[in-house]
């Protein structure tokens, strides 16, 4: 391979294909298991939990695609197989559990925290320890991604009434039974 010239030494891209690899199987990871769900969601709220759920699938795809072309970007190879993803994802599968719909949304809402973590630190990291502002503002993206997922699935499980303006009333919505 042609040596890249972009502004940066072997060891900064290094790093940072390195951070790059652990947010791919991450997003890897959290994309199995969202579609898992999708499939397996019963209840009161399948059509809207399976509905949310592929479009949250549909967009944890393509940001899988964008984290391995990055990594390929900075003249790495992502991680490509179960094994390695498996092995570098900081989030944890849960084979052969088939949760409740309300523990799917909460153990969804975890693994995109747990990512947001990672990405905010991996910012800075990007960033301070290896000047590399491209990635810091790719990964700065990602978080804000993941952000929104993670709001949509708290909103989901919070059930606090509110009233015409936002705020919050004392009643609590009631979940139906099994959700």
């Amino acid at each position: 391979m042609r040596k890249l010239n972009i502004g940066l030494s072997e060891e900064q891209r290094q790093g940072v294909i390195e951070l790059l690899n652990r947010d791919l199987s991450d997003a890897y990871l959290l994309l199995i298991k969202t579609k898992k769900y999708h499939w397996d969601v019963t209840g009161p709220q399948f059509r809207t939990l399976h509905q949310l759920w592929e479009e949250q699938y549909l967009a944890l795809t393509e940001s899988v695609d964008s984290i391995a072309e990055r990594v390929r970007t900075l003249g790495g190879y992502p991680v490509g197989t179960a094994e390695g993803f498996l092995k570098m994802a900081s989030i944890k599968e849960h084979a052969g559990d088939v949760p409740t719909a309300t523990e799917m949304v909460a153990n969804l809402v975890e693994d995109h925290e747990q990512i947001i973590r990672n990405l905010r630190g991996h910012v800075g990291q990007s960033s301070e320890d290896f000047g590399d502002e491209g990635t810091a503002d790719f990964l700065t993206a990602l978080m804000e991604a993941h952000e929104e997922m993670a709001w949509m699935l708290r909103s989901f499980i919070e059930g606090e009434s509110l009233v015409s303006d936002g705020s919050k009333t004392n009643a609590k919505i009631k979940s139906p039974v099994g959700v």
